[in-house]
């Protein structure tokens, strides 16, 4: 067989229903094909027949196109009320918009060509780009065929460029007046039987799910597309899965149907083995809190609860990294995102890493920035330069095609990475995990890269507190599966790394930060220590513990017991060397060392760390001597 090879697809398709079933048994799949919708004119429409009217009078500049079947609705729903022909001559006379090749083969068939045609794949995106680029719309009166359902953001794209906006509705979308076939889908998908789910618009989604909720099956339904294979035509269907937090696995590269089945066919069947592959690792990975692991009673773990330990534990932020001869070794070989995506690498060179310095945890080889790619950010890291990306969110409307990180499937390598770790790592040694907070991610989104006066951040975080809002709350949903799935694929703690909230005063830490910090932490599997590390700003160290943890990780800008005592009793502190100290004398280092523990004063919940990353120049001896240091002077 070729393609699906066997596997059970399920399509929603009504009007081309018969050709999505042969495409797919043509590529070897078990069609399960059951029409999801149809579309009903509406009985009286008063308001179309006053569109028709209005644009006759040339009341209308502008005329957007959505669909092709609404454009035949709207000529049949106003030829019984006004005269076709002097319509059809005024849209011709008018300035419009085709959405796609559908809207543009319905023009055709009335005798007449779009002024614009919307480029690949003709989301709402393209449209208004189309619109920048060639048609102003400031004064002008646009009205726009909906696509049954209004689109919001179409809608606020057009005012926003001062256009009066007229929503002209021909049709709605309804279920199938026979619905047992799709009722069939929805319980073969609810009992696990679906390998694939084909969807070629945004409306199957909704109305399979709003069948699912009649049948009392919605949470099944999506547990099932979990599971399954989702390929979506495009964008918008894509959008609308995201925006009901369901798996989108594959897009074709032109959303067109025949595509995306091949698409589907030549890519389903590893990707349900991953998917499958990923389940079972993460079902049957050791939970972290388990009491009678062998990490469980680690000098870290134990201090991370505030237990007295024998002596103080240390581990190192950057502690597989290019200071160190094996890990140039392993680069010299890859990219630096090549090597963020091989699981097997990245085991090694954390492992290394840990067993070279002796240090009492390991933390996963990854970087703070991967988890962007599959929120839809172009991710570069260019030589020399550090992360790039191309297109960065710099208006509020950019918010809106932040994709919902509704799975960790795109990240199955860290998930990997965490596996392979954990089973090669001594099993008396803990493992992190650890993301980028929310504030340092957007920033990144933002910024597009580094940045010193983050203007572009703050301009947004100020002028639009509703799009900070929905992009910082996006970030926090999707940090929180992704930190989740960590501790499920092996991690035993995780650390929060706000790398770049030192720019902001206090009051702005508060206002716009605290709050989806917080909900983060409390977010995380209940049980497994978080740290919440900030770096930058001293004012804002009991914010930090306010924002929650249960240690707050420490720069070395204040000293470790001023800050101890700005975060109060009931939490763990990690820190708080100087990074620079370790181009010092090994005597420099030491006396350092033992300064940081006299203020720690062997109170419960310290873990001896740098006060950042270790810098590319440090000589590794400088790191091994540190660590001895710490683990002679704090010795019980």
């Amino acid at each position: 067989m070729a393609g699906f090879d066997g596997l059970q697809v399920a399509a929603f398709e009504s009007r081309r229903a018969a050709d999505m079933r042969q495409l797919i048994e043509r590529q070897g799949g078990v069609a399960h094909v059951s029409p999801s919708m149809r579309e009903v004119p509406l009985e009286t429409n008063r308001a179309v027949i006053d569109f028709a009217n209005r644009l006759i009078t040339a009341q209308i500049d502008i005329v957007v196109l959505l669909t092709g079947v609404g454009t035949r609705h709207l000529v049949q729903a106003i030829e019984r009320h006004v005269d076709r022909e002097r319509f059809i001559s005024a849209l011709a006379d008018t300035i419009t918009i085709a959405r796609g090749p559908k809207p543009v083969a319905a023009m055709k068939e009335l005798g007449i060509a779009p002024t614009h045609r919307v480029p690949e794949p003709n989301t709402w995106r393209e449209l208004l780009q189309t619109i920048d680029a060639e048609v102003p719309v400031a004064g002008q009166t646009v009205a726009v065929q909906e696509y049954g359902v209004p689109n919001p953001s179409l809608i606020a794209g057009l005012e926003a460029r001062g256009a009066t906006v007229e929503p002209v509705k021909v049709y709605d979308w309804e279920l199938p007046e026979d619905t047992g076939p799709l009722e069939a889908t929805a319980r073969a998908l609810a009992e696990g039987k679906i390998d694939v789910a084909l969807f070629t618009s945004a409306n199957q989604v909704t109305n399979l799910l709003r069948l699912a909720d009649e049948l009392d099956l919605v949470d099944a339904v999506r547990a099932g597309l979990s599971k399954s294979v989702v390929a979506s035509i495009g964008p918008v269907t894509s959008a609308r899965l995201r925006e009901e937090e369901l798996p989108v696995d594959l897009e074709p590269e032109h959303p067109k149907m025949g595509q995306l089945v091949v698409a589907a066919a030549e890519r389903a069947g590893e990707l349900r083995e991953r998917k499958q592959r990923l389940t079972v690792e993460m079902l049957s990975s050791a939970p972290a809190t388990r009491s009678q692991a062998p990490w469980h009673d680690s000098l870290f773990l134990r201090a991370c609860r505030r237990e007295v330990v024998e002596r103080t534990p240390i581990w190192l932020m950057r502690q597989a990294g290019r200071y160190m001869r094996e890990y140039r070794e392993v680069r010299e070989k890859t990219t630096f995102l090549e090597l963020c995506k091989n699981p097997e690498l990245c085991a090694e060179v954390a492992i290394t890493a840990r067993d070279r310095l002796d240090v009492d945890a390991a933390i996963i080889f990854s970087d703070l920035l991967p988890i962007l790619e599959p929120m839809g950010f172009e991710l570069e890291y260019a030589q020399g330069e550090g992360p790039i990306i191309h297109n960065p969110i710099r208006a509020n409307e950019d918010v809106d095609r932040m994709v919902e990180l509704s799975n960790v499937d795109a990240l199955h390598y860290v998930m990997e990475t965490c596996r392979l770790t954990r089973e090669q790592l001594d099993p008396q040694i803990p493992l992190l995990g650890f993301a980028g907070a929310p504030f340092t991610l957007a920033s990144y989104a933002i910024e597009g890269g580094g940045s010193r006066s983050f203007v572009f951040t703050k301009t947004l975080m100020y002028r639009d507190e509703g799009a900070w809002a929905a992009l910082m709350e996006r970030l926090v949903r999707g940090i929180a599966r992704y930190l989740n799935a960590q501790v499920a694929a092996g991690v035993q703690a995780v650390q929060i790394f706000d790398s770049w909230v030192g720019c902001l005063s206090p009051a702005d830490y508060r206002r716009y930060v605290m709050p989806y910090t917080r909900r983060l932490i409390e977010s995380v599997a209940r049980g497994v220590p978080v740290i919440h590390f900030a770096t930058g700003n001293p004012a804002l160290v009991p914010l930090l513990a306010e924002a929650g943890g249960d240690v707050v990780g420490v720069d070395w800008r204040m000293r470790l017991d001023d800050a101890w005592q700005a975060i109060g009793p009931d939490r763990g502190i990690m820190g708080n060397l100087d990074p620079l100290m370790l181009l010092a004398d090994p005597a420099d280092i030491r006396r350092a060392a033992g300064d940081i523990l006299a203020q720690a004063d062997n109170r419960p919940g310290h873990i001896f760390n740098l006060g950042h990353g270790v810098i590319p120049q440090t000589p590794v001896d400088s790191a091994i001597a540190l660590v001895h240091a710490v683990r002679e002077l704090s010795a019980r």
